[in-house]
C-alpha cells in the first residue's frame, strides 16, 4: 500500500525503513544519554544528558535543528503544565 499525504506518497517499505531509522537513533540517544547520567553519577536523566547525546550522536546542523525543535517541545509542555 501507499500513504497519501496531498501530493506525497511513499510505499510502505520506505516507511519500514523510515520507522527504523527512527528507532535506531532513539536507541542510541537513549543509551548515550545514560552513560552520560552514569558518567555524571546522576540517578535522574535530565534534559542536560539528553542534550549532550543529541550533539555528540547527530551530526552538526541535524543536532542544531534536533535541539531547537526539542527545547521548543518542552517549554510547550511546561506551558500545558501551568
Amino acid at each position: 500500500g501507499v500513504l497519501r499525504h496531498k501530493k506525497m506518497r511513499i510505499t510502505e517499505q520506505a516507511m519500514q525503513i523510515m520507522e527504523s531509522c527512527v528507532i535506531d537513533t532513539f536507541e542510541r540517544l537513549a543509551s548515550e544519554s545514560s552513560n552520560l547520567m552514569r558518567i555524571s553519577g546522576r540517578d535522574t536523566l535530565t534534559m542536560k544528558e539528553v542534550q549532550s547525546a543529541v550533539r555528540l550522536v547527530l551530526p552538526g546542523e541535524l543536532a542544531r535543528h534536533a535541539l531547537t525543535e526539542g527545547t521548543k517541545a518542552v517549554m510547550e509542555l511546561q506551558n500545558h503544565k501551568g
